[in-house]
């Protein structure tokens, strides 16, 4: 960790930690105890302020939340635009992305009034804006193709600078999707 600046509270030192944590290790095997560790506490100062885990990685996906409602209910002059503020998106929230992804478990299989759902209807609005309404069967491969790739490259590449990863991804996406970056 690095020297942090006063006033950087343990709330925060707790949330830095488990974001990267969980970037490198996944959210499974990311314990408390490791969580403690990276910031100088014990496991039980942790989890006073964070008891259950699964309450820091709320935590930690509530701003990302916030940002897709705000996409979702923008209005773009148009599709490249939305497509450009969905890349920009998934890049700034990457290490989250991969958090629900990989470690909170499918949006497919989440019970009904679990984050999993909310997830699924995001990710179903995100393509139903991609798709447009009544789209035809090209149509929707193609926005289910946008979504896929997207999820799927932002949590491979969390290793990568942001501008190179949203760059590249831009130009895939706007390929796929079919228009010009």
């Amino acid at each position: 960790m690095t020297t942090l600046e006063p006033g950087y509270d343990t709330r925060s030192r707790i949330l830095d930690a488990a974001r990267q944590l969980f970037a490198e290790r996944g959210y499974a095997a990311t314990s408390l105890a490791d969580i403690a560790s990276a910031v100088g506490l014990t496991k039980t100062a942790v989890a006073y302020h964070f008891h259950p885990k699964d309450r820091l990685a709320a935590e930690l996906i509530a701003p990302a939340a916030q940002d897709i409602i705000a996409l979702i209910e923008s209005e773009f002059d148009d599709e490249h635009a939305f497509l450009e503020a969905l890349v920009t998106f998934v890049v700034r929230h990457r290490t989250i992305i991969r958090l629900i992804m990989e470690d909170i478990g499918g949006a497919d299989s989440a019970p009904p009034g679990s984050p999993g759902e909310a997830i699924r209807a995001f990710r179903d609005c995100i393509h139903a804006r991609l798709a447009g309404p009544d789209p035809d069967p090209a149509g929707r491969v193609r926005a289910w193709a946008v979504v896929g790739s997207l999820q799927y490259a932002v949590v491979k590449t969390g290793d990568l600078p942001e501008e190179v990863v949203r760059e590249a991804l831009l130009a895939a996406a706007s390929a796929a999707y079919g228009s010009s970056a």
